[in-house]
């Protein structure tokens, strides 16, 4: 990585959180694989500046009413939100919101801000951005994958050298 290169950060906001703070249990064997924790948003923004030299970072958010004191905090970190309007949906019984932001996410990467950066991180370890992943890596503008734990699409298994699992960074990262 050239340090005069601009490198863009495009987050999938709901597959972070879920993939840092969800425990994973072994279906077969019930043990506890991955104890589910805490990202602090403000160390994870300095790690991507750090370490990538990432000059702007993109978060793709659902938008839920009430939150935004949580989105403003997010702007002045430094993140860039990107807004998809939520559904509510049921989840065994469960009442929670719902906003895929993966649409958003793959039309920025590869057509709104495409010509504005070098290299591209993508976060998420959501098979459904094999293909911008593909596309990214295909014109070598695909820096690196950030997945929040070992649970990442085996989709992505081709791609295995750009990955970088958050959860190895937990001792770094944690809030």
């Amino acid at each position: 990585m050239k340090s005069d290169q601009t490198i863009f950060a495009f987050i999938d906001s709901q597959n972070l959180n879920l993939g840092i703070k969800n425990d994973i249990i072994d279906n077969r064997t019930g043990k506890l694989l991955y104890k589910g924790w805490k990202l602090d948003y403000r160390k994870f923004k300095l790690y991507l500046k750090n370490k990538y030299g990432v000059t702007k970072a993109y978060l793709f958010i659902g938008h839920v009413p009430g939150n935004e004191k949580m989105y403003t905090n997010l702007q002045e970190m430094g993140f860039i939100l990107v807004f998809k309007p939520t559904l509510p949906f049921n989840d065994n019984g469960k009442k929670t919101m719902k906003g895929n932001v993966d649409a958003e996410l793959v039309l920025w990467a590869s057509a709104a801000t495409y010509k504005d950066y070098d290299k591209a991180i993508i976060v998420s370890g959501d098979g459904d951005f094999l293909c911008l992943i593909e596309y990214l890596a295909e014109r070598d503008k695909l820096l690196k994958v950030l997945a929040p734990n070992m649970k990442y699409s085996s989709l992505l298994n081709k791609y295995a050298s750009y990955i970088v699992r958050l959860d190895q960074l937990k001792s770094r990262l944690e809030y």
